[in-house]
């Protein structure tokens, strides 16, 4: 059985967006001052040498021009060698590989694919399909790459009726340039004290 581990890039206030792809968001790029050598190798170590991706179809169409075109590195390496499992309605214009589409049913889709023996799974961006996968309870881990930034607009990682949920904090560790890298397991329903 593999796990299902989150990656995002995440404000102080829960954006996870960082492209202008969509909605008129002002602030693209806004991770980019924060990018250091060190940071990549925290990243390159917590994503593994070895993973296969589960993407949504608008993440899969943006990295397929951007890391599939990309030139050689640990980074683009990684990614372009991992499986893609691309929930998607429209599995037959998928062209960046290997490649398997997901779908109707996303939660037996992604419990099949947990029940494989094979590399971790990780999500990367894919804001939609992370909150169906959160509501689901299908994911074991999350790494928040959190920035000491504010944006007050765009989109968060947790949607609006996503629900309750407990995570532990496994590990932290924080870089010179003020990103911490927080990594969580799941464990379980929230765990609330309450009125009767």
């Amino acid at each position: 059985m593999r796990s299902l581990k989150l990656i995002e890039h995440i404000s102080l206030d829960g954006v996870v967006q960082h492209g202008t792809d969509e909605n008129g968001f002002p602030y693209e790029g806004w991770i980019d001052p924060y990018r250091t050598p060190q940071g990549l190798n925290a990243l390159l170590a917590a994503q593994g040498h070895r993973f296969d991706l589960l993407l949504g179809r608008r993440t899969y169409d943006i990295w397929s021009d951007s890391w599939g075109k990309a030139a050689g590195s640990p980074m683009a390496d990684g990614i372009n060698a991992a499986t893609k499992y691309v929930a998607t309605h429209h599995p037959d214009d998928l062209r960046w590989g290997p490649f398997e589409a997901v779908g109707p049913d996303l939660r037996q889709d992604v419990l099949r694919l947990k029940a494989q023996t094979g590399p971790e799974l990780v999500v990367w961006g894919s804001s939609t399909l992370t909150s169906t996968l959160l509501e689901y309870g299908l994911v074991d881990d999350i790494l928040l790459i959190v920035y000491p930034v504010w944006l007050g607009t765009g989109k968060r990682l947790f949607a609006e009726g996503t629900p309750a949920h407990s995570f532990e904090l496994v590990g932290t560790q924080a870089m010179p340039s003020g990103i911490l890298f927080n990594t969580y397991k799941s464990a379980g329903p929230l765990k609330a004290s309450g009125g009767d």
